[in-house]
């Protein structure tokens, strides 16, 4: 069931007639299949269905792609945008994954026609996507084609160069991969997958996919000329801005002049609603929402200051203990690779609850008032603190936040803040704090080109090779020493109360956080900058560190910093599964009278204020 946190009972959709147009920026979830997606209603008689692309690319363009749905959706068109099964929010398909696709953008079609009202139907594809929405035999009566595959080997081969550049280990050798699988960003294209994709060929179509086509991107005129052969009015064009749209995961922009003329071509001449009833009134209204399956089942929520949100609980006994995870750069709720919703399942099938949610200016939720993404900013820890309220006004309050990387960082900030949370589980915290006016994108941008410094690197004969044969220009070690050593320093001086952010070192956080009985789980992977931090931090000493935070520091070997392989997110399970039962064991320890004299007011959770300190240990 889909609830928001303004009122009581589910979020009810469509809403259909004239004040259609006026909600186009707030989008119910449906439910199509074993696909779960966002619709815009209209009131005028074209529906526009969106066809994202897969994994790492879909990934990096899907807040963009969200606000294209919202530009169409505000010229009045009913406007469908989905994750396919098996990837996002959905449910796994019970067969393999291409064919579920094929579906999937059906019952799109389907519903825009039978629940909508549309009479004409636009479909909008992005490069995979827009491949298999050619390929899908749907009623299509206008086609936009962004940077089409004519072939699934062609999309193959160029996830395969993909991936030996974003795949990589913490010393910048390529991880490995499953036999016959391919892994790009995280994401995983098994076998059958991609046998499937090597059956997909534009070319040997025998009818056109629709009578009137927008095709834009590199490489397409071939594409475009078999469809004109088979009767299509097919207009196309550059699309200069592809790169950004879909390789840069944390600083994407988007493509605003690119997505004016697909807009515009997809609602042109669009008819206009009928004078007498704007739609159809024997159109019956869906269902509430519901995504569930054997072991879990899934609520949308929103609350907060514009934020979106997942409560994944388990269909038997729930235990008592929720897990609040905290978006990674700016990955959508369902996290990098999809770890994030597969997990939430997981803990799910064990009794444990999670929420999985966006921060502002990412995924569904509101964009921030600084139009800044939610990085390594502290007042990030506010759209935290409201997630922490709706969960509480739910009796849901979690007991342990989970982030990784930047998501770990607003993690230490929240824990250090409130007193709900009994436990954080931190995976490959960079910093503890981050200076007044940093620039961040900078920061990110060279502190994570490579994951372990030049200094240590500089053990490993590979490195010297590479100076000797020209390959590593010996300006940019001298620059990446630079940066090492000026991060080194902040986190050095960092420990110096008088110049810690706050006045308050990183060392005292912790130590008052584990007076109240808190604790911090942190987990790195070998090598990872982060643990430097750590280390300069917290000191040298292992034993030292888990007296300090109440657990001793997990470091994973021959794992990536994401924790992209199978192996990798089993053993996350296992710590998160092990911090959710010490903090119950911990909490049922704790005597009654003192939890019944704590203070219980909660904040509505529809406000954009996170709740008072004095009135936030649940």
């Amino acid at each position: 069931m889909l609830t928001d946190g303004a009122r009581e009972g589910p979020i009810s959709g469509p809403i259909l007639g004239p004040a259609a147009e006026s909600l186009a920026a707030e989008p119910v979830p449906v439910v199509l299949g074993d696909a779960f997606g966002w619709f815009s209603p209209g009131a005028r008689r074209r529906g526009v269905l969106l066809c994202g692309t897969f994994g790492f690319e879909q990934w990096c363009a899907y807040r963009s792609w969200r606000e294209l749905a919202a530009m169409i959706a505000g010229t009045g068109c009913p406007t469908l945008r989905f994750d396919y099964p098996g990837q996002g929010d959905s449910r796994d398909p019970a067969g393999p994954e291409i064919p579920a696709a094929l579906d999937a953008i059906r019952a799109g079609i389907a519903y825009l026609r039978e629940r909508a009202g549309a009479e004409e139907v636009v479909v909008v594809g992005l490069r995979l996507g827009a491949t298999l929405a050619a390929l899908s035999g749907g009623d299509i009566d206008r086609l936009v084609m962004l940077a089409p595959f004519s072939t699934g080997k062609a999309y193959r081969r160029e996830m395969a160069m993909q991936s030996r550049l974003i795949d990589v280990m913490p010393d910048r050798t390529p991880m490995p991969q499953e036999p016959d699988s391919l892994m790009v960003g995280s994401f995983l294209l098994g076998p059958r997958t991609l046998a499937d994709l090597a059956r997909l060929d534009l070319a040997a179509s025998k009818r056109a996919p629709a009578p009137q086509i927008l095709m834009l991107g590199p490489k397409i005129e071939t594409l475009a000329e078999r469809y004109r052969a088979l009767g299509s009015d097919v207009e196309t064009g550059p699309l200069p801005d592809l790169t950004q749209l879909v390789s840069d995961p944390l600083f994407p922009r988007l493509p605003a002049e690119t997505f004016a003329r697909v807009r515009d071509f997809a609602v042109a001449q669009a008819p206009a609603p009928a004078a007498s009833s704007p739609v159809p009134a024997s159109i019956p209204s869906p269902a509430p929402c519901r995504l569930a399956d054997a072991a879990w089942q899934e609520e949308v929520s929103r609350f907060g200051p514009g934020l979106v949100g997942i409560l994944c609980r388990p269909r038997g006994a729930w235990g008592g203990g929720t897990v609040l995870v905290v978006n990674s750069g700016r990955n959508p709720r369902a996290g990098h690779g999809r770890q994030t919703t597969q997990l939430a399942r997981r803990l799910a099938a064990s009794g444990i609850a999670s929420f999985r949610f966006d921060l502002r200016g990412v995924g569904d939720s509101a964009e921030r008032p600084d139009g800044a993404p939610p990085l390594y900013t502290v007042d990030a820890v506010e759209d935290v603190q409201a997630a922490l309220n709706h969960l509480e006004a739910r009796q849901h309050t979690p007991c342990v936040v989970l982030g990784v990387c930047s998501g770990a960082f607003l993690a230490f900030q929240t824990i250090c803040r409130d007193e709900r949370l009994s436990a954080a589980v931190l995976v490959n915290l960079y910093c503890f704090d981050v200076a007044p006016g940093t620039d961040v994108e900078t920061m990110i941008r060279d502190s994570f080109r490579g994951e372990v410094s030049y200094a240590e690197r500089a053990r490993q004969g590979a490195l010297w090779r590479r100076i000797v044969s020209g390959e590593l220009p010996v300006g940019r070690i001298l620059r990446a020493v630079g940066r090492d050593a000026r991060a080194r320093l902040a986190a050095w001086t960092a420990r110096i109360p008088g110049l810690a952010p706050g006045g308050v070192t990183v060392a005292r956080r912790v130590a008052r956080l584990r007076r109240r009985g808190a604790r911090i789980h942190a987990v790195y992977s070998r090598g990872d900058r982060g643990i430097a931090a750590l280390a300069a931090n917290l000191g040298q000493s292992p034993e030292g560190i888990a007296r300090k935070l109440g657990y001793p520091v997990t470091v994973l070997d021959d794992v990536d910093h994401n924790l992209s392989r199978p192996a990798d997110q089993e053993r996350l399970f296992a710590i998160v599964r092990d911090a959710v039962e010490d903090a119950r064991r911990a909490r049922s320890a704790e005597p009654e009278a003192g939890l019944a004299a704590r203070p219980r007011d909660v904040p509505d959770p529809s406000g954009s204020r996170p709740a008072p300190v004095a009135a936030v240990r649940a």
